[in-house]
């Protein structure tokens, strides 16, 4: 056990800005919009400047933290790509749980990814990931797994069978994914096409979709396709390529994602029941130079809210600012970027983008950022995305509100 007051500082950075359009490299999303203006698409987004704000670093020497979700008691419980979890106190002390992660298949962009608590999750101690499976070394598929956290949160136990199976696996590529609990207690999968053609569209595979499933692996009885029974019965909106994000607008059921494009147009999206999205590179073994959102194959396919255009910047982790204390950016929609080092605000009137800006408490400081989410106390944990194989170079950030200039 190690407390992280010994290692974490507090760092004041200094007010920014100069307006900054670079997209740094790493992962990889139609946007004219400028760089330097508010937009439905462009890929930097502003600069805003703010007050001087703290950022801590809450965890050290983690490798690839792909998810982090914030425990009742002020507590952090994180996954780790190559198969691990780890618990931080409220106290600020860092432990592993000790978790079955064996079958984990954590090569290319497939291991140990989401994570959610359950709505009960104060009384029942459960929690859900997302993960790769192997067996035998091969991989097998994708799946959501539900665990029981024990009450001191060193250990973790598998609660019956996968809440849902089949998700599917070419290399690791592609593997998605990203989790989210609705108000109305349903669990929200964004899931990747797994670099394979024809998954997008069809309607029976699992892979370029969002799905919806009860925690138990129940199909929810208003699910689009409930009467076609599993699995097509699990999926909600189809026509993805490989759902990052998912984030919850706050007093509403409204569900936004952020999604990679291939050489252009990274996505953001509202996720509406029954909808198709418009990936479809079916057309030759993988066609990625077919566009995101295809309008003309499928007249009704859902425009992105917004679109980087080119190049991609590698949108990832999402969630929305809430609190007075980030100013006007209070209700907006933050985005993590691997690329582009840094996290995109997107101010929004009703359901449209109108402003985008750069958040200058990490432009370009963290190198590449994957995880975001909101605290109750309005401040936001961010995760870096640096390690690579079983190094562990990353870090867990935690950013006090600040509102912008």
């Amino acid at each position: 056990m190690r407390r992280l007051a010994a290692i974490a500082g507090i760092i004041a950075l200094a007010a920014c800005s100069t307006s900054s359009g670079r997209t740094g490299s790493g992962d990889a999303a139609p946007g004219t919009g400028s760089p330097t203006t508010s937009a439905s698409s462009g890929t930097g987004g502003s600069s805003a400047s703010s007050a001087a704000a703290a950022v801590e670093t809450v965890m050290a020497e983690v490798s690839i933290p792909w998810d982090v979700a914030v425990l009742p008691d002020g507590g952090l419980l994180v996954t780790e790509r190559p198969g691990r979890m780890q618990l931080r106190t409220a106290a600020g002390e860092v432990h592993r749980v000790t978790a079955d992660l064996e079958d984990v298949y954590a090569e290319s962009e497939g291991g140990l990814l989401g994570l959610a608590l359950a709505p009960d999750f104060a009384s029942s101690r459960t929690f859900v990931t997302c993960q790769t499976h192997q067996e035998g070394g091969d991989p097998v598929d994708v799946r959501v797994i539900r665990w029981r956290l024990s009450g001191d949160g060193r250990s973790a136990e598998r609660d019956g069978t996968p809440v849902v199976a089949g998700l599917p696996i070419s290399s690791g590529r592609h593997s998605g994914c990203r989790l989210l609990f609705a108000p109305d207690g349903t669990l929200h999968v964004g899931t990747g096409d797994a670099a394979q053609g024809r998954n997008p569209q069809d309607p029976v595979s699992l892979g370029g979709k969002t799905l919806r499933v009860n925690l138990d692996g129940s199909v929810p009885a208003d699910n689009p396709h409930a009467a076609k029974g599993t699995p097509a019965a699990y999926v909600f909106t189809s026509g993805h390529r490989n759902v990052q994000g998912l984030a919850l607008r706050p007093g509403t059921g409204q569900i936004w994602s952020a999604e990679h494009g291939p050489d252009r147009d990274d996505e953001v999206n509202i996720i509406r029941k029954g909808a198709n999205y418009g990936w479809d590179p079916s057309s030759a073994d993988y066609d990625e130079s077919v566009p995101m959102t295809d309008r003309e194959k499928f007249p009704d396919a859902v425009a992105a809210q917004w679109s980087s255009g080119s190049p991609t910047v590698a949108t990832s982790g999402a969630a929305f600012l809430t609190g007075k204390a980030w100013g006007r950016w209070d209700g907006a929609l933050a985005v993590a970027l691997l690329k582009g080092s840094g996290v995109l605000v997107m101010t929004l009137d009703g359901d449209r983008v109108t402003r985008v800006e750069r958040m200058p408490q990490v432009d370009e400081r963290f190198g590449r950022l994957r995880a975001l989410r909101s605290a109750p106390d309005g401040s936001l944990y961010v995760t870096t995305s640096n390690s690579s194989g079983d190094s562990r170079e990353d870090l867990v950030l935690r950013l006090a509100p600040a509102a912008p200039r």
